[in-house]
């Protein structure tokens, strides 16, 4: 285990711990942002470090996953939620299911984007939380 798949192992065990607080908590919150920073830092790290690999890329994939899927858990029964943004994110997550599937019926591997505007929209989710008392 290098560094970076270590700080990936952060955001996971962060994530399990989020499942154990209540939404919206300081706790929750600290295990939020080290959770974020943690997705930052391994990417950073295992480039530095030229230890980038398929197995970090995966495992990586497979954390972000997790966080997702922990958050959308603890946030959705707290946060009222418009219908109109329920659609899109349905459609936005429906239309990188398909690219998913199409890269993968293509090459036979699976593939994710990481392009500008996919971090743009991964950081602006990231904020989603943070910035709920002002919203």
């Amino acid at each position: 285990m290098n560094l970076a798949n270590a700080i990936t192992t952060v955001r996971i065990l962060c994530s399990a711990a989020i499942l154990f607080c209540n939404a919206l908590t300081p706790t929750f919150f600290a295990l939020y942002v080290a959770a974020g920073v943690s997705d930052i830092a391994d990417g950073w790290v295992a480039r530095r470090t030229n230890t980038a690999s398929e197995f970090g890329s995966k495992f990586d994939t497979a954390a972000d996953m997790a966080f997702v899927v922990v958050c959308l858990i603890k946030l959705v029964p707290v946060v009222n939620i418009p219908v109109w943004l329920i659609v899109w994110t349905g459609a936005i997550a429906c239309i990188k299911i398909f690219n998913i599937v199409s890269v993968y019926a293509e090459r036979r591997q699976f593939a994710a984007v990481h392009s500008a505007m996919n971090k743009v929209v991964g950081a602006l989710l990231f904020a989603l939380p943070l910035t709920l008392t002002v919203i």
